[in-house]
């Protein structure tokens, strides 16, 4: 079996996937994006198709070896995104040729579902408390919300103040039971993270989500080391490499790899690995498309420490099209009682609705992440 061409299609509502397609009929998809930048990964694709076409596309380790270590220039978020797309088609054929779901072939599921956690709160909290009602009303048991809005080195008590009411109501809202996640996305620099962290730790939150962005995580590690609240990150990481030093520092509890851009299924397993041995959980990243999200769970049914699944449904940035639209049967990702089951079809376990590819790629998207600015004029990070 050999490869003869690789397609991209840029879909609403920011998504890209490829279709890998073989000359013994078997085609297989990937979710190759980086949000904000689809075309750059897509001519990536396109560049890294020039080695593929013509090869036997069941050698997936061997593939992902040279489509990485050929390039004199490597890793980044183009380079690891387009190859994690590739990635996941090269699994989706060899498991459909094999007539058999990705973990199988990875040595057998340890679960036959996991928790995912439903998205409540927008880039700017708002009404939170009742998306969070209205997600255990529906069978979740865990939620995620952004926690902050923009904010300086040294911000004012009143936007400390009005991100713990919107976590309190929160967490009354859902008792103490539930779920809390809390998404500081990057915003919160070092001085501010010390105030927010300590005015969170009565909420008894499920984890703090990139309480500083990962380049700075070493300056405030005493801190997140002595903290009662799970640390989390690592969606902008993108290799085991980068992945190193996370891991071992002894300040994160929670890692978050996304599969869309940390090299797919090859490369995230070993990074679960990593963090496996030294006693660290995996939540993988996953606010994409259902490529993405199929990917992701047959990571989870072969990581141990894989604790809980993100996934889009119904998030605010899915306008136009939502996460069930793109494949045949969307029963496939049926939540109950807060989980999901492992998809047991062959390759990634689901089937993607190719004609309505086709059809919103006609209308593609050129979505950009919003530029947030502070009153001074100068750029904040969103």
């Amino acid at each position: 079996m050999k490869i003869t061409s690789l397609t991209t299609y840029v879909v609403p509502p920011r998504w890209l996937f490829l279709k890998i397609e073989t000359d013994a009929g078997i085609v297989g998809w990937g979710e190759p994006v980086i949000e904000g930048r689809a075309a750059s990964v897509a001519a990536a694709v396109e560049e890294l198709a020039d080695y593929l076409v013509g090869k036997d596309p069941r050698r997936v380790e061997e593939h992902w070896t040279v489509l990485y270590r050929s390039g004199f220039y490597r890793g980044g978020g183009i380079h690891m995104s387009a190859l994690a797309g590739i990635d996941q088609a090269l699994w989706d054929i060899t498991g459909r040729a094999h007539g058999a779901p990705v973990h199988e072939l990875l040595g057998g599921r340890v679960r036959d579902r996991i928790k995912v956690y439903s998205w409540i709160g927008g880039d700017r909290p708002d009404q939170t408390a009742a998306a969070a009602l209205a997600a255990v009303e529906r069978g979740f048991t865990a939620v995620k919300m952004n926690g902050p809005e923009e904010l300086q080195y040294l911000d004012t008590r009143d936007k400390v103040e009005r991100v713990v009411a919107n976590v309190a109501a929160v967490r009354e809202a859902v008792g103490p039971d539930v779920g809390i996640g809390v998404d500081f996305h990057g915003r919160v620099h070092r001085p501010m993270a010390r105030v927010l962290l300590e005015a969170l730790a009565p909420y008894h939150l499920m984890f703090v989500e990139e309480p500083v962005l990962s380049e700075h995580v070493d300056g405030i590690a005493d801190l997140l080391r002595a903290s009662a609240t799970p640390i989390a990150l690592g969606e902008r990481l993108f290799s085991r490499w980068d992945f190193k030093d996370v891991i071992t520092s002894g300040v994160v509890d929670v890692i978050q790899p996304d599969l869309s851009h940390a090299g797919g299924i090859t490369e995230v397993r070993k990074i679960a690995a990593m963090a496996e041995a030294y006693d660290i959980a995996v939540a993988p990243h996953c606010p994409l498309g259902p490529i993405a999200l199929a990917a992701c769970l047959q990571l989870d049914a072969v990581a141990y420490n894989a604790v809980i699944q993100e996934q889009s449904l119904g998030i605010h940035y899915n306008t136009g099209n939502d996460l069930l639209d793109y494949v045949v049967d969307p029963s496939v990702f049926a939540y109950s009682e807060g989980m999901v089951d492992i998809p047991r079809g062959p390759g990634l376990g689901i089937e993607v609705d190719e004609d309505y590819v086709r059809e919103r790629a006609a209308v593609g998207h050129r979505w950009r992440n919003p530029v947030w600015r502070h009153p001074d004029g100068s750029v904040a990070e969103w």
